[in-house]
């Protein structure tokens, strides 16, 4: 930052001072009382949390108390020299001092956003010059807690390193050490999850290791048969059978005796044929007595976890005979269509109003398919495009064989270099037996891990001769291979997996319901309507848009041109309109009827004028 030039004041004039932008009053020197402030807050006489900002330009003087601003630890620096001393540093190590000695003895300051306009801060004690106000305790710390848990952030362009640290939260891993007793609404627990061979001074200090999210992989950078292109990757089907990123999903069900106005309540008991919307004796065929599914039962869609009955809706119904009866509904907890899995737990308890409440844990193995999704700490994501055989990928001289392929093409467009210093490290580290640092801007460099590979007999960039496993040939081009610490996200291709033949339908439009939890079908939208008229596919656009939606018969009037009815009384077709019997079924889309519908109701007439085909 360059000394700015002080501007000349007018001895008249007076600095506003404002109090959490509030003026309070004037002052003479508004610089001078900013220093002597400051040097109160270092000597104790102010709190440590108020800042003081003073900008020459306005001339003005801000104090801030209030909360909500974001503040920053530095050093202080005096006159050249920090007030960090290597005595305080050891003191430190041996736990004589901690943290908040050095905020009361004035050695570590906050500021915030605004103070800093005043602070001239150097990176390095190296860098410390006589005009230096204070001095950054690790470079790295101007990154958040996500990006500082990335390693080599400073090699990457910025929206990678954003991108990486939107899918670091979405990785599976360890959420919590205490998982098999909670009943979230869904969680996902990897299986043998890894720290990482190559991390940061901040993966150590948050103490990741126990929750953890992700695992070591052997990563080669060549193309693979066109199924690693545009970012897809190729996964060894033999590193996945011995159990890489296999996660297990625990997806919770809940329901509840409810207590109606009338008095009347919910019963968690297993249906009987009498009950109305009994829902057949397979349905059931996993409750137990009490109507509870029982642990470790294996379900499939639809089946019931929890039989539940309810008071009839009205509180009188009459039979078939006359006489009246109560009876109770059917209100059971079904499992959703589509999906599958094994009860891992049932919770029995009681809710807020103190009703019975029953909570099933369902679990489901999500062994990797081709659709999920992985991602480095480097924002290079991409989904599995094949599953191959062991003996169908190449491999090293030493026998090798990679656990995933990644396409070269992702790494010069991206300008992702901490991930190929990644790769060079944690073979490095794999090689050793020893865990790498990756911290921005302090963490070990590229001279490190070469001199490593080429000690130990591997050649220096990485870079190997590889064995072509179809042909048994040499693959002419030195291939980069290292090992990358991979995420699995939470992006599965099972948890979006959606087809429908037939299904259910809104009850306005007579089209197909919208979404895959309502069985849904897929919008055949409007540019996929044009992409068919420009093809001239007349029959397929009847198909899609009539025949596969919502196709209906309607009777119209021939004499007046309106929607006629059928009169069951005198079992004829009438108008109610012109009350003429000269009409036609027509075939329509019942969103056209329904448009007819809401014309008239702007007290519109709209007129269909027919006339024979030919």
């Amino acid at each position: 930052m360059a000394k700015r030039k002080r501007r000349v004041r007018s001895a008249d004039a007076r600095t506003s001072i404002y109090l959490n932008g509030k003026l309070v009053g004037t002052h003479a020197n508004g610089r001078d009382l900013a220093n002597r402030l400051r040097e109160k807050r270092r000597t104790n006489e102010l709190n440590h949390q108020v800042n003081v900002y003073y900008t020459e330009k306005a001339d003005e003087l801000h104090i801030t108390t209030d909360k909500g601003r974001v503040r920053r630890p530095y050093i202080v620096v005096e006159a050249g020299k920090a007030r960090l001393t290597s005595e305080m540093l050891e003191k430190l190590k041996n736990n004589t001092i901690n943290w908040h000695h050095l905020i009361k003895m004035g050695v570590i300051e906050f500021l915030d956003a605004q103070e800093e306009e005043n602070a001239y801060v150097a990176l390095k004690p190296e860098s410390i010059s006589p005009e230096h106000t204070h001095l950054e305790i690790d470079a790295s710390t101007i990154f958040g807690v996500v990006a500082s848990v990335l390693p080599y952030p400073e090699y990457n362009s910025s929206p990678r390193i954003t991108m990486a640290c939107a899918m670091a939260k979405q990785s599976l891993g360890t959420y919590a050490s205490n998982f098999n007793l909670r009943f979230d609404t869904r969680a996902y627990i990897l299986y043998g999850p890894q720290q990482p061979l190559v991390k940061t001074k901040m993966y150590d200090a948050l103490k990741l290791k126990n929750k953890a999210a992700g695992q070591n992989c052997v990563v080669a950078l060549t193309s693979y048969h066109g199924y690693n292109m545009a970012d897809a990757i190729v996964v060894n089907r033999a590193a996945i059978d011995r159990g890489l990123f296999r996660t297990a999903m625990l997806k919770t069900y809940e329901t509840e005796e409810r207590i109606y106005p009338g008095g009347q309540k919910d019963k968690i008991e297993a249906p009987t044929p009498e009950v109305a919307g009994y829902r057949g004796e397979e349905i059931y065929k996993h409750l137990s007595e009490d109507g509870i599914i029982l642990p470790e039962s294996e379900v499939f869609g639809k089946e019931v976890l929890v039989g539940k009955t309810s008071p009839p809706r009205f509180l009188e119904e009459i039979s078939v005979f006359g006489s009246v009866e109560e009876k109770k509904r059917e209100s059971s907890l079904a499992l959703k269509p589509g999906e599958t899995g094994k009860v891992d737990s049932v919770l029995i308890t009681e809710g807020p109003s103190g009703n019975r409440l029953v909570k099933v844990r369902l679990r489901v193995i999500k062994i990797p398919e081709v659709g999920d999704k992985f991602a480095s700490r480097h924002g290079q994501k991409g989904v599995l495009g094949l599953l191959a055989q062991p003996e169908d990928l190449p491999f090293t001289a030493q026998g090798i064989v990679p656990d995933l392929i990644v396409n070269p093409h992702a790494i010069p467009s991206r300008m992702t270099c901490g991930h190929l210093l990644e790769t060079l490290g944690g073979k490095a580290g794999s090689i050793v037996g020893k865990l790498m640092n990756g911290t921005a801007f302090s963490g070990n460099r590229e001279e490190e891990y070469r001199d490593i590979l080429k000690k130990n007999g591997f050649e220096e960039h990485g870079e190997e001769i590889l064995y072509d496993g179809i042909t048994g040939m040499q693959i002419k081009a030195k291939i980069f291979i290292g090992v990358v610490f991979y995420q699995r996200l939470h992006h599965l291709a099972s948890n979006k997996m959606h087809v429908r033949s037939r299904g259910p339908v809104q009850l306005l439009t007579h089209q197909p319901t919208e979404g895959r939890a309502r069985e849904g079908g897929l919008r055949f939208g409007e540019m996929e309507r044009d992409c068919l008229l420009g093809y001239g596919a007349s029959m397929l656009i009847r198909e899609r848009l009539l025949e596969e939606s919502d196709k209906t018969v309607q009777l119209v009037c021939n004499e007046c041109g309106g929607v006629a009815t059928h009169d069951y009384a005198r079992n004829k077709d009438v108008c109610p309109v012109c009350e003429s019997e000269n009409v036609h079924a027509v075939e329509m889309s019942y969103a056209f009827k329904l448009l007819l519908d809401e014309i008239k109701s702007l007290y519109i007439f709209p007129r269909l004028l027919m006339r024979d085909k030919g």
